[in-house]
């Protein structure tokens, strides 16, 4: 167990993911603490924890998996409910050792840092644990292609890009055949619905995966769900999480069956 006493303007560092801890400032029973943390790490301050909703929407601005969201809020909530202990021993007068909620102020936020390095390692084991997909992202719009790509990429995924449904049968029927296309709807040129028509029709292209991703609903194109269509609609705004789940575990199942 780590016990520390610290005056006015001294640090707790934990140098090996960017987090201090100093005492701003202390003024009769009340403290100031001031905490710094890297950008993906969220401060929360107890009348914030307390509302349920503000949290799952800090949580699902990033990817990140439900049971490690789940044990970050636990230590923040943790040491947010120390550092409220040791306001309210402050407030009162109370003769308890504030270094005792101090300690488990740098425990949690300790824990909380364990936790932030072991998930991206996790995640970047299970991309190696597959072969990696080769996609061809069809979008028009540049900043959502680029967007889009460099997560795909970053979770292990090669990934080549086309500006609409033309550029995207060019590419097909002049490279290696990817293991899935994934196509917007609205394109200049050469739309999903039409591309998708001329995929099918192919017989070198029989069986390619082709997954929607669109802010359209496919009642608006008649399309089908299936081989004859598209093998599944991601509505926009899109879960990345979910269409990388998805890709794997449909493209995994293929792999094993072959």
């Amino acid at each position: 167990m780590l016990v520390l006493t610290r005056r006015e303007k001294e640090r707790i560092l934990l140098p090996d993911v960017g987090i201090t801890v100093e005492l701003m400032s202390v003024s009769g029973n009340r403290a100031r603490l001031g905490i710094t943390a890297p950008n993906n790490v969220r401060i929360l301050r107890e009348e914030v924890a307390a509302d349920q909703d503000a949290i799952q929407k800090a949580v699902a601005r990033g990817p990140i998996p439900r049971e490690f969201a789940h044990a970050m809020r636990n230590r923040l909530n943790a040491a947010i409910l120390a550092a409220e202990v040791l306001r309210l021993q402050m407030d009162n007068g109370s003769d308890a050792d504030p270094n005792d909620a101090l300690e488990k102020i740098v425990t949690e936020l300790k824990a909380l840092a364990a936790l932030l390095q072991s998930e991206a390692p996790v995640s970047r084991s299970l991309a190696m644990a597959r072969r990696p997909w080769r996609a061809l992202l069809v979008e028009d719009d540049p900043n959502e292609s680029n967007l889009l790509a460099g997560y795909l990429r970053m979770t292990g995924f090669e990934v080549d890009t086309a500006g609409d449904g033309a550029d995207a049968l060019d590419y097909l029927h002049s490279h290696a055949r990817p293991d899935v296309v994934l196509l917007d709807m609205l394109m200049p040129r050469c739309d999903g619905p039409t591309t998708i028509g001329r995929i099918r029709r192919d017989p070198a292209l029989e069986g390619m995966k082709i997954y929607a991703v669109s802010g359209t609903s496919p009642k608006r194109f008649g399309l089908t769900t299936g081989p004859d269509g598209v093998d599944h609609w991601f509505s926009k705004p899109l879960d990345p999480r979910e269409l990388v789940r998805q890709i794997d575990s449909e493209l995994t199942a293929v792999q094993r069956d072959c």
